[in-house]
This record gives C-alpha cells, structure tokens and sequence, in this order.
C-alpha cells in the first residue's frame, strides 16, 4: 500500500490539471474605447501567446496590424480559418486582411535569420532548436474603414481543443489623426 500511495496522489492531481480560462476575451473595457494602448497580448493553453500592435496607417486610408504569435519549444497551433477579419463592433466581418508577410525564426537566432513564408500556414509549430518561435504576421486592410473596428484571430486549435482568441479594438482619434488600439 504504500507504495501505491505516492502513484495514486500523483495520478489524482495529475487528473486535475490545469484548467484553462481566457481572460479578457474582448480588448475594449470602456464602452467609447477612449483609451489609447500600443499593444495587447493574450494568452492561450502552453503559454502560447498572441499580440497586436497598434495599426500602422496606409497610403489609401487603410491600416496594416501587425500580430505576433510565439510558441514556445515543443508546442503547435492550427487556425481554425486562414482568413483574419475585422468587424463593426461586436458585428458582423467587413474586410477580409491581405497578407502582406509571414516571418517564422526561433527567439535563440539573430533577429535577421527568419524564414519567409509564403502563405498562411494550417499549421505552426515551434521549432526544436530555440527556446520559442516567433511567427509575425503583417495583415493590410485597405481602403476605407469604419471609425472603430474589431480584429479577431482565427480560433486555434491547441491539443484538439478549440481556443478562441481576443478581439482587438480600434478606432480613429481625432486627436492624433491616425487609427489606434483602444481599451
């Protein structure tokens, strides 16, 4: 018996785990989203994380955002879409992102060795030889755009189980002359 004991207590907690509960799953906390941010990052399942970054204006009154997932060593996520969209707030989608570059590297390497990917994977993992991986995305939405917007991620797959990701806000300030991300 006394050997099964440790066995057991450990097969008990390990059956626990940790239960995953996203925090914030909509950016904006104040209803006019007065609050400028420079950035957001959520986290999801294995310490995986998502960011965005303020917008960054184009020359036909669009925007570019820049998102950067990082996975640490022997994770993986799959999109559930291989479209990333915006929205009027808490609305239906409007603009579908033209992706204007995917870069993968490994957090370990000089910040000029990237891989150059093509087009949207299905499916990203980290690579073996780095503490994490980095895959930052730059995604256009171009022509005009509403004076506040959501953009949502894909919901990712992490271990067979579906994770939505954060809603990032926007809206132009009149102040600045320029879109940013809003809380």
């Amino acid at each position: 018996m006394r050997r099964i004991a440790p066995l057991a207590l450990l097969l008990l907690v390990s059956a626990c785990g940790d239960k995953y509960t996203p925090v914030n799953l909509y950016q904006a906390t104040t209803p006019d989203c007065r609050n400028w941010a420079d950035e957001s990052t959520f986290v999801l399942p294995e310490g995986i994380t998502v960011g965005a970054t303020a917008p960054t204006p184009l020359p036909d009154g669009g925007v570019e955002i820049g998102l950067v997932y990082m996975l640490p060593r022997g994770t993986q996520i799959q999109f559930t879409s291989r479209s990333f969209k915006i929205g009027e707030p808490k609305g239906p989608a409007i603009m579908t992102a033209e992706v204007a570059s995917i870069y993968q590297r490994g957090t370990n390497q000089r910040a000029e060795i990237v891989e150059v990917l093509e087009k949207v994977p299905v499916m990203m993992a980290a690579v073996a030889t780095s503490d994490a991986t980095q895959f930052r995305y730059r995604l256009q939405f171009k022509g005009k755009l509403p004076q506040r917007f959501d953009f949502t991620p894909p919901t990712m797959v992490i271990k067979r189980e579906r994770y939505p990701v954060r809603t990032f806000t926007y809206r132009y300030f009149e102040d600045r002359k320029t879109y940013g991300m809003c809380t």
